[in-house]
């Protein structure tokens, strides 16, 4: 247990940014899932509109500061190459 107040403080800070970190990193996964599960399903238009929401979402998450910016890049790509594949598979 602390015995200072400011490591005291930091214990409150350390919980408050674990819980915030934890909804973030779910929010992620969930929305980077759907833009997967729709590319499996092969559901352009579903896809896309689940793309565009991960694409929305990541660089408001970068301008938040939760994500950097080149991981956001990163995992857009990746996403945007895999529903570019589906497309041309479609065609």
């Amino acid at each position: 247990m602390a015995n200072h107040k400011s490591a005291e403080k930091r214990i409150k800070q350390t919980k408050k940014r674990t819980i915030r970190n934890r909804f973030y990193k779910t929010r992620i996964k969930n929305i980077t899932r759907a833009v997967l599960e729709a590319i499996e399903a092969k559901d352009i238009e579903a896809a896309e509109k689940a793309f565009k929401l991960a694409n929305k979402n990541f660089h408001k998450y970068v301008s938040k500061g939760i994500l950097k910016k080149n991981t956001a890049a990163r995992k857009v790509s990746r996403l945007h190459s895999k529903l570019n594949a589906l497309k041309n598979q479609a065609a």
